[in-house]
């Protein structure tokens, strides 16, 4: 087996409803490749509509990976992700396939990618108790001086992920790993950059549809099964709206209002936590990205 930095990898990015599955499934089928997904809320069992995880009949046949292997009453990081994740890398490559990572969490593609330590930093039941005071905006103000770049592209309405970066800042006594420049793989990262208003077009379209699809239903069933309101509320935009929903806290307009408003947020610090990484080849078009694959010739 080669090394790491010799593996021919292909990574599709871009902010959520900009079309990464669909596309990552048509260079899948073009170089004989395998989909390792890069999202932090698809890992989870249970979380389908509302995290918008591919279908089996949606996959056309392309394996896929990094779904559905927890539950979502326990906590998987980037840390937890990166190590299951370079280990199926090899398998695919193993196999003579091509791995091709798609999702919109930047911080776990990165660790993949560049080679820098991730902290391993366990959780601090102390500590975490402490920060569990403060108010969410006090979290936000706390993580703005401890760790800025961190502060910049974290939901700061999202308070297990406030703490978690917030613990990490404290227990190391520095941020959050910065990128190096060096790829571990020979990769080609393909960026999906629609126009804005377009974007949004299809970010409330795609909301609509899942509720139709059940996904209230879907995460009435999670809290049934024993995910606290407190853990739906955490895991943020579908799933922390629709749970106040479900608790009487929003109506139906305001839940889609809110959940609406919060996803286009999301896609923005998407957006930034991307732009600042200069390796990846953006396209308007996904279609446009096939034809990238011409200067990536496959081992």
């Amino acid at each position: 087996m080669a090394k790491n930095k010799r593996l021919k990898l292909i990574i599709v990015v871009g902010p959520t409803a900009s079309g990464k599955s669909d596309l990552a499934i048509d260079i899948a089928k073009k170089v004989d490749g395998e989909v390792v997904s890069a999202d932090s809320r698809q890992v989870y069992l249970g979380m389908d509509i509302g995290s918008g995880k591919i279908t089996k009949k949606e996959m056309r046949g392309v394996p896929h990976h990094m779904l559905d292997i927890v539950s979502p009453k326990v906590e998987f990081n980037v840390v937890h992700f990166k190590k299951k994740a370079e280990k199926i890398i090899k398998q695919i490559a193993t196999r003579k396939k091509t791995p091709i990572v798609a999702g919109g969490t930047g911080f776990w593609i990165d660790s993949l990618l560049y080679d820098f330590k991730l902290p391993e930093v366990g959780p601090d039941t102390k500590l975490r108790k402490e920060l569990d005071k403060k108010t969410t905006v006090q979290l936000f103000e706390q993580l703005k001086k401890l760790d800025p770049a961190r502060a910049e592209t974290v939901d700061e309405k999202n308070r297990r992920r406030l703490i978690r970066a917030l613990e990490i800042a404290i227990k190391t006594g520095k941020p959050v790993p910065t990128l190096k420049k060096k790829l571990k793989y020979d990769a080609l990262i393909i960026g999906i950059k629609r126009p804005q208003k377009e974007l949004e077009e299809r970010i409330y379209k795609r909301l609509v549809a899942r509720l139709k699809e059940g996904m209230i239903d879907e995460i009435k069933r999670l809290h049934e099964s024993g995910v606290s309101w407190k853990r739906l509320d955490n895991f943020g935009l579908e799933y922390r709206y629709v749970s106040r929903y479900l608790r009487g806290l929003l109506d139906y307009d305001q839940m889609v209002d809110e959940t609406y408003r919060a996803i286009k947020r999301y896609a923005k610090r998407q957006m930034t936590w991307f732009k600042r990484n200069k390796d990846i080849v953006w396209v308007d078009d996904p279609r446009g990205a096939i034809k990238l694959l011409s200067a990536f010739p496959q081992a």
